[in-house]
């Protein structure tokens, strides 16, 4: 265990406050770098000083590349601005028109901090809409009392939400006709692969029809597939949608987009956040828009996903290692875990960091010299790892 490690334990409870950065989630074991000090592009330097080309950008909440300079100008600017003030920033509306403009059917915008919030404000959006309680899910929405259960989550609660399997329409249509009508159908739109257009249009019809409000979760896949995420590529509009991670680049930022008369039930109900409104985010979402603007993000993302995704079916095929997901979200598994974990440590060693299981994500800063790095890299730890 490394220094830092060791302070980590005594100081911060579960060694960090993010999960999924442990190095059980990461590797699969307790090895493995625990800290970083600096990420730049697609560079992250450890705590103990070894740089490593890095795919798991900040578990997708970078699409342009660690530290990019527009948004870090922007950042800087609004930081010397005062970074929060006593009213509303002027960002504030002019991010929401933007928002509202990218995603298909948004029309107005909330904004919060993190993924969880956002969901959980979208679920009572509906539930003040219709007057129900029910919520039918598919993906992971975040921590809070609901969808992720657990211990600390009252049973009540957990009752009033069920999971149905990805991509199943039949299970869907019995879901929704059990018991009573539900207040939401929440689905995010990618999970591990990408979904049947006909499964997204049931969840769309089956709304429709039950009279409940359809919500896609896209923080993932919202500013990665294209700025208005799967809504955009298959041509299914939800009444509600979640966006998030790459929204900001990696700042704290969170938003609830999607019909106006839907989001106009927020005066109903309270959803407030002190810092909603802090300009540093914001700023960085408006830099974020404005590359988006310029530069085919969407396309360069799908393209070194997709070349990473082909090379790498190629390799791990023949070392009996699944590699799925889609080209802006793909994966690596072992039937093995401590084949697994030898060869992701191997990986670092190599100067290659990727995480177990769902996602590693390409980003702009990627290109053909990091694709043909990262291969490299995986043929030395696969022959490492054994199997």
């Amino acid at each position: 265990m490394t220094d830092w490690a060791r302070r980590a334990a005594e100081a911060v409870a579960g060694l960090t406050s993010t999960g999924s950065k442990g190095p059980d989630a990461m590797f699969g074991g307790p090895d493995g770098p625990t800290h970083c000090v600096r990420a730049e592009g697609v560079l992250v330097t450890t705590a103990d000083g070894r740089t490593l080309l890095d795919w798991t950008m900040g578990l997708g909440a970078v699409a342009l590349g660690y530290a990019q300079p527009d948004v870090v100008a922007a950042v800087e600017r609004a930081a010397r601005e005062g970074a929060v003030g006593p009213l509303p920033p002027v960002l504030e509306v002019e991010v929401a028109e933007r928002l509202a403009s990218a995603y298909p059917g948004a029309q107005t915008v909330r904004f919060l901090k993190t993924g969880a919030e956002a969901v959980q404000a979208a679920v009572r959006i509906a539930r003040v809409a219709t007057a129900r309680e029910r919520v039918l899910y598919c993906g992971y929405h975040g921590w809070l009392d609901g969808a992720y259960g657990g211990a600390g989550v009252p049973p009540a609660v957990a009752r009033l939400w069920k999971s149905v399997p990805f991509d199943d329409v039949a299970a869907l249509e019995t879901a929704a006709g059990a018991g009573e009508p539900p207040a939401a159908i929440v689905l995010e739109p990618v999970v591990e692969r990408a979904p049947a257009r006909a499964w997204l249009e049931a969840a769309r019809e089956l709304a429709t029809d039950r009279g409940a409000v359809l919500i896609f979760d896209e923080i993932k896949t919202a500013f990665r597939l294209g700025r208005g995420g799967a809504a955009e590529r298959w041509g299914v509009r939800p009444d509600l949608a979640t966006l998030g991670k790459a929204l900001a680049n990696g700042l704290p930022l969170a938003a609830v987009v999607g019909r106006a008369d839907l989001m106009a039930r927020l005066r109903d109900t309270w959803v407030s956040s002190t810092l909603a409104t802090e300009f540093v985010s914001l700023a960085a979402a408006r830099a974020v828009l404005d590359v988006w603007d310029r530069t085919d993000v969407a396309g360069h993302i799908a393209r070194v996903g997709g070349t990473m995704l082909q090379r790498l079916s190629g390799e791990g095929r023949a070392a009996g290692c699944e590699v799925g997901g889609i080209a802006e979200m793909w994966f690596l598994r072992f039937a093995d875990a401590g084949v697994e974990r030898r060869f992701l440590l191997a990986c670092v060693g190599h100067g290659v960091l990727m995480k177990r299981g769902p996602y590693n994500f390409p980003s702009l800063a990627h290109g053909e010299a990091e694709v043909t790095r990262t291969l490299s890299a995986v043929r030395a730890a696969l022959e490492e790892a054994g199997g």
